[in-house]
């Protein structure tokens, strides 16, 4: 799977439900793998008016599914 890939789906929190956003950058260690990644808001009001970025590791996806990541957070 390409990070393209991941950038097109919406990311929802498993124990509230809500829609973090889309994924904008990604941090890699030195061996080339996906460390930690950064999320915010798809409505453009949103993020011009409030920066609000969600940071999750890696390892807190429970699931990648065809239009949705679900996080652990």
């Amino acid at each position: 799977m390409l990070l393209s890939d991941l950038q097109n789906k919406d990311i929802i929190s498993l124990f509230t439900g809500n829609n973090l956003g889309r994924i904008v950058d990604v941090e890699i260690d030195e061996k080339g793998n996906i460390v930690s990644m950064v999320c915010e808001p798809k409505k453009f009001f949103l993020r011009f008016f409030k920066s609000k970025e969600t940071t999750f590791k890696f390892t807190d996806i429970e699931k990648i599914g065809t239009d949705v990541i679900l996080l652990k957070i």
